[in-house]
């Protein structure tokens, strides 16, 4: 299904795949279409059609043969300004998420980050017209104290997306992620959401039992596959992998647990760059993550993400083009890394200062 399309009746694309699994039609509740319409392959659930309900897609009882949900495309219409930078900061999250699908519980060597660790990010609109705009602030942070989750030591994980100034007149963001993974196993055992985009808020309280592959969260019990990370958590254990020998075109899926669903996407390697920032000039790692698609982006891979390419694998650039500039979230601050910043090329250019002229 073309995303930006729905249809009054599933419809299945042989006659094997009638007899694999149920389609059911879609139900109408007013003035919503709630979509509850599957294709089934094999063992696998591919859903192609979802809920728009004003300008959020909203996705309800999926089924999944296999312990994953397989997105292809999302709709939704009416979307409002803000959701730019609610996109760019769930790439900036999804983008370490590479690696993750299977997952052993086994112990990880974590020599890219350590406790104290914090990074911070300015998002900004950017064009020959405007210059740079700032939209708002995002951080990321490794607390200083262990604690105590399920009899096990664990990293303290806060993830915050704050909107500044004029642009919080007509979309205001507040959200706030905390994650407790598990300090040998680098999964988590507790993940915190607190949201507020809009006129939409969203709480969440999720609890893990990794060694069962479940999960209890504010509002259902369910199972998941093993080594199952959130939003946060992936970002710091992909950290951990070493990329040295990814090829260019090399297509990685990624999984994770959002809103009491199993998500499996894909990140697209496309090599190393060179990338100038105010901090300087660094040497990364340059992917594309597919996102939703809609009215915001129409193609499956709109967005470039460069990460630092030494221990660190730090997010330093995520760069969205739109009809007029682009959206980025670039690196402006970090302090407390594990290892030395041996990516950069280049520091950053000083300032001119104005001398004062003498009367």
């Amino acid at each position: 299904m073309v995303a930006g399309k729905t249809s009054k009746e599933s419809h299945c694309r042989s006659e094997k795949d009638r007899q694999r699994g149920d389609i059911n039609r879609n139900t109408c509740r007013g003035d919503r279409v709630y979509m509850e319409d599957y294709i089934c392959r094999g063992d696998r659930v591919y859903m192609e059609d979802y809920i728009c309900r004003g300008d959020r897609v909203y996705m309800e009882d999926y089924i999944c043969r296999g312990d994953r949900v397989y997105m292809e495309d999302y709709i939704c219409r009416g979307d409002r300004a803000g959701r730019p930078y609610r996109m760019i900061v769930l790439a900036f999250l999804l983008i370490q998420s590479t690696f993750l699908i299977g997952q052993d519980l086994t112990p990880v060597k974590n020599e890219a980050f350590t406790q104290g660790e914090f990074l911070k990010y300015r998002v900004y609109y950017d064009s020959y017209v405007t210059g740079k705009v700032t939209a708002g602030i995002a951080t990321a942070e490794v607390k200083f104290d262990l604690e105590e989750v399920n009899g096990r030591q664990t990293y303290h994980l806060v993830g915050k997306g704050k909107t500044r100034g004029a642009f919080n007149l007509f979309f205001k963001v507040n959200d706030r992620f905390e994650s407790f993974i598990d300090k040998e196993l680098l999964v988590p055992w507790k993940f915190i959401r607190r949201t507020k985009e809009g006129d939409y808020e969203y709480d969440d309280d999720v609890k893990f039992n990794q060694f069962t592959g479940t999960y209890s969260s504010t509002r259902k019990n369910k199972s998941m596959p093993r080594g199952t990370q959130d939003l946060i958590s992936a970002l710091y254990a992909a950290r951990t992998y070493d990329l040295s020998n990814a090829l260019p075109g090399d297509n990685f899926p990624i999984t994770f647990l959002l809103d009491d669903s199993i998500y499996v996407s894909a990140i697209l390697y496309m090599g190393k760059d060179d990338v100038v920032t105010d901090l300087g000039t660094f040497r990364c790692l340059r992917f594309q993550p597919m996102v939703i698609s809609g009215n915001v982006f129409s193609q499956p891979y709109p967005m470039d993400v460069w990460i630092t390419d030494d221990k660190n694998h730090i997010p330093l650039l995520i760069k969205s083009a739109v009809i007029i500039g682009s959206i980025k979230m670039e690196l402006m601050e970090y302090k407390g890394l594990a290892n030395p910043m041996t990516s950069m090329i280049k520091p950053p250019k000083r300032k001119r200062s104005k001398k004062k002229r003498k009367n």
